[in-house]
């Protein structure tokens, strides 16, 4: 068992969410807001998306990340930030017998594209999606290929940014371990993410593989997404690991009440709490993950 946590609080996603909850964080003020809820309620990491502000959909932009990161600095908290570079590889295939005519769910650039924030505002950590993978039920595909993902991960690197690897299935954890073996990352952070349709479901058995298969002494989290998110929790500190909440992967705090940020971090800690566990605070998540300390 893992007695000091990481806790990552996932602020908003991409997803189709905005309709389905009363106060899905979506401009930059609210985004920010957010992070600093969560870090104030115990977050040692906030995981950072952006939406479009008039539409509430997903984006890339990178004057939205721009403003999410000044806003948070400006509010003086201390909270390790983690920007997604996961957007840009959505393909939406062609219904029925016509698949190159792709849909308009479909926004696909190249990996380099997908690192454009990231090399500007130079976050904390940034993720890398280590694999292509059927995203739910229809057309869309998330799109990461073994090409792609080694320029990312060295161009990344470069940057001097630390990635945390996504790892939606057992196949990305392999590819993952190929990059380490071929000197595209060093010591990058493992993120288990369960549960999504139609990656690696969110159960002990499948946690507990892909954790036998990390390097020795890798730094990785794992969470669930739904009513599984607290469960995959306590899993994950069980196997040694650290934890990853928030409404990116789930909306409620109880059956019909909806969560915030910051209800879904103090849940985990009280959780954690009762397993003989505590949270890190940024400071010390920082020295666990080998990151520059706060300026």
């Amino acid at each position: 068992m893992n007695p000091n946590v990481i806790i990552t609080c996932a602020l908003t996603g991409a997803g189709d969410t905005v309709d389905k909850h009363p106060a899905i964080p979506v401009t930059p003020t609210q985004i920010a807001a957010a992070a600093v809820e969560a870090a104030k309620a115990g977050a040692t990491v906030v995981h950072c998306h952006v939406r479009d502000p008039d539409t509430g959909k997903g984006s890339r932009d990178p004057a939205l990340y721009r403003e999410v990161m000044g806003r948070i600095r400006d509010f003086g908290v201390d909270i390790i930030v983690n920007l997604t570079a996961g957007m840009g590889g959505d393909l939406e295939i062609g219904a029925g017998e016509n698949p190159l005519a792709f849909g308009p769910a479909t926004d696909l650039v190249g990996p380099l594209a997908r690192l454009v924030h990231v090399e500007e505002l130079l976050p904390d950590i940034c993720t890398l999606d280590c694999g292509t993978l059927n995203f739910g039920d229809g057309d869309i595909i998330y799109v990461s290929t073994p090409a792609a993902l080694r320029a990312g991960a060295k161009r990344i690197t470069e940057l001097g940014v630390k990635a945390e690897l996504e790892i939606f299935d057992t196949g990305h954890l392999w590819f993952a371990n190929q990059m380490i073996k071929e000197g595209l990352l060093q010591d990058p952070l493992f993120q288990l993410c369960l549960g999504i349709p139609w990656g690696a479901p969110a159960d002990t058995t499948t946690m507990k593989a892909m954790v036998d298969n990390l390097p020795g002494g890798a730094t990785w989290a794992g969470f669930g997404i739904g009513r599984m998110q607290m469960p995959m929790a306590a899993q994950a500190v069980l196997l040694g690991g650290h934890v990853r909440v928030g409404l990116e992967d789930n909306l409620w705090l109880d059956k019909g009440v909806p969560a915030s940020n910051g209800s879904l971090v103090e849940r985990v800690i009280k959780l954690i709490e009762c397993m003989g566990a505590r949270p890190m605070s940024p400071a010390a998540g920082r020295v666990k993950m080998g990151l520059k300390a706060r300026s």
